[in-house]
């Protein structure tokens, strides 16, 4: 049923309406409005959800990497442009509790190029951790950088994060092995920890990603970690979580 406000404005309201967060009604003739107390549930399938945390942890990652200036090659890399690479790793689900939570994982994108990619994998030479490349002796450019980057994953509070640091390296710092240039130390054993070397030749880079043994985010991939996470806001809209 409809009324007409009885200050003869001739404005014809339904019983009771909500805007901006606050609820007109009729009462004894007159327009009252108070602040809504109805809260209506967000949409959240298991797809919405799992998307959700998906772009949830490729922002907690970029927040923490930007400070390294990660992405050198032509054009500055932006938010979105890591971000379409970072939704390519392995699916993490967390609660509200860490939702600023973010995980150290293998492939965990650097940098993107022109470049060949410089291979790169963990190792032991000579009985000694280390960091193996395919950078050939013969390979050596006046104007080569070498960017070595580091993840180390810590638990802050009983928040997972990653700190990101990076360093400039040369050819003289590395030892040869098979042919190949090689990083080695003790640190290389580390399995709370990733690195990627970048390669930059001019104003060109090579593309790389982490290399690393931390498998923490592993128990945060699981289908009762998704459940956990999605009960922590509320449940899913279509399972009954």
């Amino acid at each position: 049923m409809k009324k007409k406000d009885s200050k003869g404005l001739g404005m014809t309201i339904p019983r009771k309406i909500r805007m901006g967060g606050t609820t007109f009604y009729l009462r004894q003739g007159q327009v009252v409005g108070r602040p809504s107390t109805m809260h209506e549930k967000r949409s959240c399938t298991l797809p919405q959800f799992k998307q959700r945390q998906k772009m949830r942890h490729s922002i907690a990652l970029w927040k923490m990497l930007r400070v390294c200036e990660p992405m050198l090659t032509e054009l500055q890399i932006t938010c979105q442009n890591f971000k379409s690479r970072a939704n390519q790793l392995p699916m993490v689900y967390v609660g509200k509790v860490l939702s600023q939570a973010s995980f150290l994982m293998p492939d965990l994108p650097i940098s993107e190029g022109v470049l060949p990619t410089v291979k790169q994998e963990l190792g032991e030479v000579d009985g000694v951790s280390a960091l193996l490349t395919d950078l050939r002796a013969e390979d050596e450019y006046y104007d080569e950088r070498l960017l070595l980057y580091t993840a180390v994953q810590h638990i802050e509070r009983e928040l997972p994060r990653v700190r990101f640091s990076v360093r400039e390296i040369s050819r003289l710092d590395m030892t040869v092995s098979d042919g190949h240039y090689v990083l080695k130390g003790e640190e290389f054993a580390d399995e709370m920890k990733g690195w990627a070397l970048v390669q930059i030749i001019g104003n060109r880079c090579s593309p790389q990603g982490i290399v690393t043994r931390c498998k923490l985010y592993q128990q945060y991939t699981t289908e009762e970690a998704l459940e956990a996470a999605a009960d922590s806001y509320g449940g899913l809209t279509d399972l009954g979580f």
